[in-house]
């Protein structure tokens, strides 16, 4: 008998097409990291959460966590916790986030402030080594989110740098071949989604470096979509910056702060824009001037968001003991179901599919289309299934290796097909 998807032919179909999808219960016996779902709250009243690529589950150890730390590391040691470990968490956390998600040796990452912030030291710091050439422009392409988009239009202002765009298919993302095209020698420097927020299209992050480098420009990765569940390897590929966020596959919580990479030898040239004590030569000098950390302790500012990161370490502890390899074949494996239930139960209602079926270049989302879904989202929220609506007609089925099982999955599909056949019948 079949239980992996891997092992089936369906799944592996160009065309997707299966017209009896493997029953999810011999799925979930067969996966070997089933019993990681036990590790995270359960959510009363939800039988289907789809919204793992935005927000993901907290885990049963966090608590605990929590409730250690207001116990001891402040309400005991107080201010001394400052020196005995605060002052170190950004970068040692920074460090297990390159070592176990990104491909990332020590000294290269550290922890603090939110995406938007991080983003915008990043690309600014790479926009002024562009500026210093004289570079002026900002390549990006035309389905940015929306963050990137504004923060990019507000430095081009403050700055006098221009913005040119790349148009993608928005089913896609970045290629090498359309960046490659649009590259010039103005470019000052490139951002990429590695993972498209829209259609989890996988960016060819080691040839779009390889290109941006080559036009003597740099290039800035978001890896909000990708951090955790992706495999990369950003030194093999000799990234320049890197920024991303902790709250989705990493469980960091609502609001946790991200995460900035910058390779090691660009950390002297660097400078990033909000200068702040935490990112000073000497945090406790109390200077008359501001003289950078050699370190990548320089993109630090202000104080370090220390409970933000405490739910970080439980999921990196979880991630370590799963492996990252096993983590993304997962993720296939849900994703190929999910195509494969979308093909049977959804194409005959009218809903496309705006997700790459190609394995190596899909994330760990799978994006749906129809015009009804903003309509019927009340509906599966009601009744515990929650997927993620996008303007102006997307579902996002976010599926988290971890803590989603293929159970789920079809509850999820199924859902969303009931509410679509009501409403034709209505």
């Amino acid at each position: 008998m079949t239980t992996s998807p891997n092992a089936d032919p369906a799944f592996l179909d160009p065309a997707g097409h299966d017209p009896a999808p493997l029953d999810p219960a011999l799925l979930d016996a067969a996966d070997p990291l089933a019993p990681f779902v036990d590790r995270f709250v359960p959510a009363e009243g939800v039988v289907a959460y789809l919204d793992g690529n935005s927000l993901g589950r907290p885990l049963k150890a966090t608590a605990d966590r929590f409730a250690d730390f207001v116990a001891h590391e402040w309400g005991t040691r107080l201010i001394r916790s400052w020196d005995e470990r605060w002052m170190d968490l950004p970068t040692e956390i920074g460090d297990r986030i390159g070592s176990l998600s990104l491909g990332a040796a020590p000294g290269q990452t550290v922890v603090g402030d939110s995406t938007t912030v991080l983003l915008y030291k990043a690309i600014r710091a790479a926009l002024e080594l562009g500026l210093r050439e004289g570079r002026r422009e900002i390549l990006l392409d035309d389905d940015q989110f929306p963050t990137d988009r504004f923060v990019i239009d507000g430095i081009a202002r403050e700055r006098g740098a221009t913005v040119r765009w790349i148009a993608v298919d928005k089913t896609l993302g970045v290629t090498p071949e359309l960046l490659a095209e649009a590259l010039s020698p103005d470019t000052a420097v490139v951002v990429i989604n590695h993972v498209s927020y829209r259609s989890g299209f996988i960016a060819d992050l080691p040839e779009l470096t390889r290109l941006t480098h080559e036009a003597g420009a740099r290039v800035v990765f978001d890896l909000c979509h990708s951090a955790g569940v992706v495999p990369m390897s950003l030194d093999d590929a000799g990234a320049d910056i890197a920024v991303g966020c902790t709250y989705k596959f990493l469980n960091g919580g609502p609001g946790a702060p991200a995460f900035l990479y910058a390779r090691r030898d660009l950390h002297d040239a660097l400078e990033q824009p909000i200068q702040g004590w935490m990112g000073a030569a000497d945090v406790f000098a109390m200077a008359p001037a501001y003289v950078p950390a050699p370190s990548i302790r320089r993109f630090l500012s202000g104080t370090p968001p220390i409970v933000g990161m405490l739910a970080l370490i439980d999921m990196l502890d979880l991630i370590e003991e799963a492996g990252l390899d096993r983590i993304r074949a997962k993720s296939l494996e849900l994703t190929d179901y999910a195509f494969a239930l979308a093909d049977e139960r959804l194409a005959p209602l009218g809903v496309t599919t705006a997700t790459p079926r190609e394995r190596r270049i899909r994330g760990s989302h799978l994006t749906l289309a129809h015009p009804a879904f903003r309509e019927i989202l009340p509906r599966l929220w009601s009744a515990g299934v929650v997927p993620d609506f996008r303007n102006p007609d997307a579902l996002r089925l976010g599926l988290s290796p971890l803590s989603t099982t293929f159970a789920e999955v079809e509850l999820g599909v199924e859902a969303i097909a009931e509410a679509l056949r009501d409403r034709v019948d209505a």
